[in-house]
């Protein structure tokens, strides 16, 4: 289906990110920042302009697909129905890590996934001041900047380290799961941009993340390439993560398997 466009769609997220965030990096002006649900939940003028101009694009390069954007849900949440329905969908978060760019920071990417009745088929993580372009294909690898990406395995007597939701996106249950992972043996932290720590495991920096949140356009991308980077995913049920929802939460990915089984236990889902 997108074998063949690998190299258009790597370009369109490019031209976006070039066209539309960019120039508004350390440039946005106080009345270009919007809070959605509240101060942690923020939204730009080059989130929005960005997803216009890949939703523009994507689907001109797939005639018959849609859309499923994070601005436009939040405009319309029934635009998340389409990742049920049989078209092919553009997965898109314009800015992934909104307060990071608002700050002024590095640590933001622009992510898009391509999937097909609830299966990821290709990713691509795009982090444009540090230029950093990574792609997945569905049984086809993992590559940053050209060059192939392995996650590797932790050592057998190394620290875990682990990248969690953000305190202030938990709820009281969440936050309580999440606390399996202080014990020995298990570093764990806030994350930042969820594309990029995603591409941290991918990459062997980092050894998983556990999340507890499932929108689509966070976890797409990413999952993908954590796989075809060697890496695994469960839900707290010690389930795959399934992209149309309903999933137990947390779940984690992480390099290999075995971390992936040590953490789901002590999220408290299925024994390892």
């Amino acid at each position: 289906m997108i074998d063949d466009k690998l190299s258009d769609v790597e370009e369109a997220v490019r031209k976006a990110a070039a066209a539309e965030i960019v120039p508004r990096y350390r440039q946005l002006a106080a009345h270009e920042i919007v809070e959605k649900t509240g101060p942690h939940d923020l939204v730009t003028i080059a989130d929005r302009q960005a997803e216009e101009h890949l939703t523009a694009s994507l689907t001109r390069l797939l005639p018959g697909s849609v859309v499923v954007g994070e601005e436009a849900v939040h405009e319309d949440p029934s635009v998340y129905e389409a990742l049920r329905g049989d078209a092919p969908v553009w997965i898109v978060d314009p800015v992934d890590g909104t307060r990071q760019f608002v700050r002024g920071e590095a640590g933001f990417c622009t992510l898009v996934a391509l999937a097909h009745r609830g299966q990821v088929l290709a990713s691509w993580t795009y982090a444009p001041v540090l230029d950093e372009m990574a792609v997945a294909v569905r049984g086809g690898g993992a590559r940053l900047n050209g060059e192939d990406l392995r996650a590797g395995v932790p050592g057998s007597c190394a620290t875990l380290r682990v990248a969690t939701s953000h305190p202030d996106f938990t709820t009281p249950d969440q936050k309580a799961a999440l606390l399996g992972l202080n014990v020995p043996g298990v570093e764990a932290r806030p994350c930042g941009s969820a594309g990029l720590e995603y591409l941290a495991v991918a990459r062997g920096d980092l050894d998983a993340v556990a999340f507890s949140w499932e929108l689509a356009w966070d976890h797409a991308a990413g999952l993908l390439l954590v796989e075809e980077a060697g890496g695994a995913h469960a839900t707290a049920a010690g389930e795959p993560f399934r992209l149309t929802g309903g999933n137990a939460l947390p779940f984690t990915a992480a390099r290999d398997a075995a971390t992936v089984a040590r953490l789901t236990a002590l999220l408290g889902g299925a024994a390892a």
